[in-house]
């Protein structure tokens, strides 16, 4: 089975700032199910909803995705 391609940080990001995925989800208003799926690589969030966790993280947009390799 082929490993999931790591796209986002937010799995990270919501440790460090010791948020849990549940109350993630109410501060902007989707499911927990939706984080968890985000979390895990299951799916990506639309850029509406990747802006809408930058702004409610205060955090750059930047910091919730990880660069690829010709980026670095």
């Amino acid at each position: 089975m082929a490993q999931k391609e790591k796209i986002n940080r937010l799995k990270i990001v919501l440790a460090e700032r010791e948020i849990a995925q549940k109350d993630f989800a109410e501060m902007l208003a989707v499911t927990p199910h939706t984080i968890s799926r985000i979390c895990n690589n299951d799916t990506q969030p639309s850029l509406r909803l990747l802006r809408k966790m930058a702004l409610t993280l205060e955090i750059d947009i930047r910091e919730l995705l990880i660069p690829t390799q010709s980026l670095k």
